[in-house]
């Protein structure tokens, strides 16, 4: 699928990233919010995930942006109202994490890998309702694959 770059741009407003640190500025200087979010649990599979969840728009630029760690069984939920073409962004995240990206039934439509600070944009492909980040290697380690479904999702 190919965006015009205007269009782009006004969906990244809309997916899990923050602006990007001035030039030169290190993001690991920089005071790590740590957002109270509502949590719940979730099932993976057969694997039960404790999330915290962001469904609006502010929680979801703030992810988990300069946070320095995220426990093995932890995660963050990422939920849309509506089916949306998702870009996910690591500029200022410190932490290799693994995303999964779900449709509205919860079916895992894409798993990647994410490096940390990287200006990199992660999509699906294709539009999605849900995206799911924990600890890079979980998904593998859990023997979690596309097609998988995630269970118990708030709406």
């Amino acid at each position: 699928m190919i965006y015009r770059a205007a269009t782009l741009a006004a969906l990244l407003t809309l997916s899990a990233c923050s602006p990007a640190p001035a030039t030169g500025q290190d993001v690991s200087q920089q005071p790590q919010p740590q957002p109270t979010l509502p949590q719940t649990d979730i099932r993976v599979g057969e694997i039960k995930l404790r999330v915290e969840v962001a469904d609006s728009d502010p929680e979801r630029r703030a992810g988990l942006a300069y946070r320095g760690d995220l426990a093995s069984g932890r995660g963050m939920l990422f939920v849309y109202q509506e089916d949306t073409p998702l870009f996910f962004t690591m500029r200022e995240t410190l932490i290799p994490l693994s995303i999964a990206f779900a449709d509205a039934h919860g079916k895992i439509i894409s798993i990647q890998q994410m490096t940390p600070r990287s200006q990199a944009l992660y999509s699906p492909g294709e539009p999605g309702r849900y995206a799911l980040e924990v600890p890079q290697g979980w998904f593998k380690d859990n023997g979690i694959n596309v097609g998988d479904v995630l269970s118990h999702l708030p709406h």
